[in-house]
């Protein structure tokens, strides 16, 4: 039953894995085609993610013949060990160690998006918040309970959760309305959320590689398969003419 609910996830990349702690769910506007989305995207995971999350099937010649790197700028620039650029990406995280510090193995990532969704991914790297009982400092709105930290809070700041007063039954109570971060990321809210986006969109790639060329294909199908309906109507036409 387990294979046959990942087999499902893998084929239907459902949002409805989605928020575990109910959070809404932020559109995910990726676009495959933009190739510096996608570059901006690769760099942002291996800068940022890669030091704990791998993507053990997902080779980094691959990436950089997808997204137009050169490889040796992508060597130089993205790979950060002493892999070749043939090999997968991969980090040197001992998965007994990261089990003892992160109390599971941060998950591998190559397919996260085909089994999470974009919209899932997209709203939780935006939903960290400020959280002084979770052993990192954050929890997050879509992941409650989160295992890891904000990994990354240097880009967006530290958002904290924000409240506002309502009169209820005759009495003041405060209700969620938000996050708002404290400003001391680099980035802006629109500049973080378009890091955010490219890092979807890297995933989404990765998840599957041949997509593109996949459609491509599938449209060329359904072409040929419209011209052999009206060649096998013809033909039975010609076949049943006499018939009558």
């Amino acid at each position: 039953m387990r294979k046959l609910l990942i087999l499902l996830s893998l084929v239907f990349p459902i949002s409805v894995y989605a928020a575990g702690g109910g959070a809404h769910l932020d559109k995910a506007e990726y676009d495959l085609t933009d190739k510096a989305s996608l570059q901006k995207g690769m760099q942002l995971f291996n800068n940022y993610c890669l030091g704990c999350h791998q993507m053990q099937y997902q080779r980094y010649q691959r990436s950089f013949q997808d997204l137009d790197i050169p490889i040796e700028l992508g060597a130089e620039n993205l790979m950060f060990t002493q892999e070749k650029a043939g090999e997968h990406i991969t980090n040197a995280m001992p998965a007994e160690s990261a089990a003892k510090w992160f109390g599971a193995p941060p998950p591998d990532l190559t397919l996260v998006a085909r089994v999470r969704g974009a919209d899932w991914i997209y709203t939780y790297l935006r939903t960290f918040y400020a959280d002084d009982s979770r052993p990192f400092g954050v929890n997050n709105l879509v992941f409650p309970e989160v295992g890891m930290p904000h990994v990354l809070q240097e880009l967006q700041g530290l958002p904290r959760k924000a409240t506002e007063e309502h009169m209820v039954d005759g009495e003041m109570v405060e209700r969620h309305v938000g996050l708002k971060t404290d400003g001391s990321g680099v980035m802006t809210t629109e500049e973080y959320d378009a890091a955010v986006l490219d890092i979807v969109n890297y995933l989404v790639y990765t998840g599957e590689p041949t997509r593109l060329e996949s459609e491509a294909i599938g449209r060329y199908v359904l072409l040929f398969l419209l011209v052999l309906l009206v060649l096998v109507y013809l033909l039975k036409k010609e076949y049943w003419r006499d018939v009558h």
